[in-house]
């Protein structure tokens, strides 16, 4: 693992550049360009506010703590988190089957394909915080949230949901080649984890549910969970995830990249030859 990183580091300008033409080629033939990647997940937040924050308000509010004075942030705020990570993981699991003939005719390593499109749905994602900065700062004056160390929340989620996304997308786009039926299947696993992890709900109103006891330690043993609650924790210090889910949230992120690089290596001979 060692010597592929040195080598991913010593081809670094190809990986800028296949970021670059991502980008290029998505948003060529749209009016809007990069405007969109900020457009969904408002739209998105503005629908999930209607039902959550208007129609069913008073359940809502009851559960968010310092967040219930200013649930839409709550809301952006998980929303753009799962945004790069919903269009990571579907991008990724195709990015060797939508390259094929740069993967075989490109001199660099092939990791740099599936982590290419984790680098380019993270740009669209910090293409957004500075909205995210101007709603929070709107909230800020008006004396709803009081941000301060709780920032900090911010660099350490960016960097456990990374390598997260990372495992995944070279565990998925390796499979993906030798049975084409992960790329269906993960359309519903992304909308299963859309509801199964707090990004518009807050984790204690599952963990104050009557569902069963083991129901909710598989939930928390979801790493998007702990990762989620470091990204409403920015703003809403009483978020912060425990020791325990921020553990667990780590430890297997570490090993999710592990693993996802390992059998990267392993399955890497079958993949070119059916490439």
């Amino acid at each position: 693992m060692t010597s592929g990183v040195g080598a991913l580091w010593s081809h670094r300008n190809s990986l800028r550049i296949l970021v670059k033409r991502d980008l290029a080629v998505k948003y060529q033939q749209s009016l809007l360009g990069y405007l969109w990647s900020l457009i969904e997940p408002l739209g998105m937040g503005a629908i999930y506010f209607f039902v959550f924050g208007v129609l069913y308000s008073g359940d809502t509010s009851r559960h968010l703590g310092q967040a219930a004075a200013s649930y839409p942030l709550y809301l952006i705020t998980g929303i753009f988190a799962w945004m790069w990570t919903s269009s990571a993981l579907s991008e990724a699991t195709n990015a060797l089957t939508g390259q094929a003939r740069l993967i075989t005719t490109m001199n660099v390593p092939r990791q740099v394909f599936p982590i290419g499109r984790i680098t380019g749905r993270f740009a669209e994602y910090a293409a957004g915080l500075p909205i995210l900065a101007a709603i929070a700062a709107v909230y800020a004056a008006q004396g709803k949230i009081h941000p301060g160390w709780s920032l900090l929340a911010l660099p350490l989620a960016v960097v456990v949901q990374g390598v997260l996304l990372v495992g995944l997308a070279l565990l998925l786009s390796a499979a993906n080649v030798l049975m084409r039926d992960i790329e269906r299947f993960m359309r519903l696993v992304i909308r299963l984890l859309f509801y199964a992890t707090p990004i518009i709900y807050p984790l204690s109103l599952v963990r104050e549910s009557a569902a069963p006891g083991w129901v909710k330690l598989a939930y928390e043993l979801n790493p998007l969970v702990g990762i989620f609650q470091l990204h409403h924790a920015i703003w809403y210090p009483d978020q912060f995830p425990d020791a325990r889910l921020l553990a667990t949230s780590i430890t297997l992120s570490l090993l999710v990249l592990l693993a996802g690089w390992w059998a990267f290596r392993r399955l890497e001979p079958a993949v070119l030859k059916e490439l």
